[in-house]
């Protein structure tokens, strides 16, 4: 009889704040492509839209600013393109250029820049608390304005 193996508590990791990174999607009548830029490196996802399969063995370039660059092959059956190109700032118009099976088929789409969150202001800010004392002065001068203009006020008496 087997004894199982005792139960693992998983602790959360906690990871470092990611950044979002500049994608492009780009589709042709059969193909998707999906890509995610890390500095001047892109991974491309590519798949087939009737099945959602990988597509392998194939030679990919891709099209950017005027510029071909041919696509080295992943293990996990991505895709990779190193250009200095692919940091520059701003969207760009990208073509991938996909030969397989003696097809060749062209995916357009348009790199769009990280959308890098804007700094928000955050619940201990200096410019937060600046606000909090400001109404707190507002209130309490408030308050001892109208504490002088009672005590300073003449009795009335009734005659």
């Amino acid at each position: 009889m087997a004894v199982p193996a005792p139960a693992q508590s998983v602790q959360p990791t906690q990871s470092a704040p990611t950044s979002a990174a500049a994608r492009v999607e780009a589709r042709s009548a059969h193909l998707l492509a999906v890509g995610t830029v890390h500095g001047a490196r892109m991974s491309i996802h590519l798949s087939r839209l009737e099945d959602n399969a990988p597509v392998r063995d194939a030679e990919v370039a891709l099209v950017l600013r005027g510029a071909t660059h041919s696509a080295t092959a992943l293990t996990d059956g991505g895709y990779a393109v190193e250009t200095p190109d692919l940091a520059l700032p701003g969207a760009a118009a990208v073509r991938i250029e996909v030969t397989s099976s003696g097809t060749r088929q062209d995916l357009e789409g348009t790199l769009q820049p990280a959308t890098g969150s804007e700094p928000t202001e955050d619940k201990g800010s200096s410019r937060q608390l600046g606000w909090w004392v400001l109404n707190f002065a507002v209130c309490i001068g408030f308050l001892w304005l109208w504490q002088r203009r009672k005590r300073d006020a003449p009795d009335e008496e009734a005659p």
